[in-house]
């Protein structure tokens, strides 16, 4: 396994990790049920959930992570695989004749990925790599109505676990095909449709490619597969009760103890963040609506369409430096 695929597996690990946090009795923790996955699903307005659909079984992913080749195409390529973050899309529902749109596609969303710090600080510190992957049918599944079926190489449909725009793929051949790529830091996967949608996996992230909005979704994403970043929304669960989370941007501490104890972000609390207001402890995070906070109201890792608050931009910018090998930045404060 190459080194950047072993850093992806790593990152899918720790997401696991987050996803299982303490649940209530009542309700089903992801790490419980080996026959569940949990996947985020992107509300059209900017809104972010939980969905848990089934996972696949061990046969379908060995089967579908059989090696498969397919070309590459650079969108860009800005340096060395060891000193740059190595971003691969991967296509599904494209036919041979459909691949100059496939390219198009990605580059609209790479053009919306960087409309947002700090991706658009250090987009030339990125390579972006199109795997041209063929389908034998054009479209997706479910696509635009239920009931549609096509023959695709991913797989990718709507509806999925009953949910309108919640994108779903065979992930184990997203990933086999992304391998393909000279590294993998992060894999997107666009589908040919200009329905809204998208869902967040471990180590992939789904988006329609015709659809303009959905390039959203990719800057949510990064934030967990780059910073290790928690989501900041608060559902589906109540009521948290378990120790202070690992992940920078949430913690179970008020912004009075975070002072008093000079935890986490407690040296940025009053400031202003990008995303707007002040940093303080807002309680409300990473699935549960009580007793986990977060620094502000509203980031990309709470809505779509937000800027990362002053905690995540941070820590993004420490992470892309750290795999691009630049030191220093000016005015980054370290989250504590």
């Amino acid at each position: 396994m190459r080194p950047s695929l072993r850093l992806a597996a790593l990152a899918a690990l720790t997401l696991a990790a987050a996803f299982a946090g303490p649940a209530p009795a009542s309700a089903t923790s992801p790490a419980t049920s080996p026959a569940t996955q949990w996947l985020e699903a992107f509300a059209e307005d900017g809104g972010i959930s939980q969905i848990a659909v089934p996972a696949p079984s061990a046969a379908q992913r060995t089967a579908a992570a059989a090696a498969v080749t397919a070309t590459v195409t650079p969108l860009q390529q800005t340096g060395s695989t060891g000193t740059r973050f190595d971003l691969v899309f991967v296509g599904d529902g494209y036919t041979s004749s459909e691949l100059a749109l496939y390219h198009q596609h990605v580059a609209e969303k790479w053009a919306t990925l960087t409309t947002l710090a700090p991706y658009s600080t250090y987009k030339n510190y990125f390579n972006v790599w199109m795997v041209d992957v063929v389908s034998a049918q054009s479209g997706v599944d479910n696509d635009p109505t239920q009931g549609i079926s096509k023959n695709t190489a991913l797989g990718m449909y709507f509806w999925c676990s009953g949910t309108e725009r919640l994108l779903c793929l065979d992930e184990s051949a997203a990933q086999a095909y992304a391998a393909n790529a000279p590294a993998v830091d992060m894999i997107v996967a666009v589908g040919n449709s200009t329905k809204y949608g998208g869902a967040g996996y471990s180590t992939v992230a789904t988006a329609s490619g015709g659809n303009a909005q959905s390039g959203l979704i990719v800057q949510h994403e990064l934030g967990h597969s780059i910073g290790g970043l928690a989501d900041e929304y608060d559902t589906p669960y109540n009521r948290y009760a378990g120790g202070e989370p690992a992940e920078p941007n949430v913690t179970r501490y008020t912004a009075a103890q975070l002072t008093s104890g000079k935890r986490k972000w407690y040296a940025l609390l009053g400031q202003a963040t990008p995303d707007g207001g002040v940093i303080g402890a807002y309680e409300g995070a990473r699935y549960y609506k009580y007793g986990l906070y977060r620094p502000s109201q509203n980031s990309v890792m709470r809505s779509l369409g937000q800027q990362f608050n002053t905690i995540g931009l941070n820590v993004m910018t420490q992470k892309l430096l750290a795999k691009i090998q630049l030191t220093t930045v000016t005015g980054v404060v370290p989250a504590g």
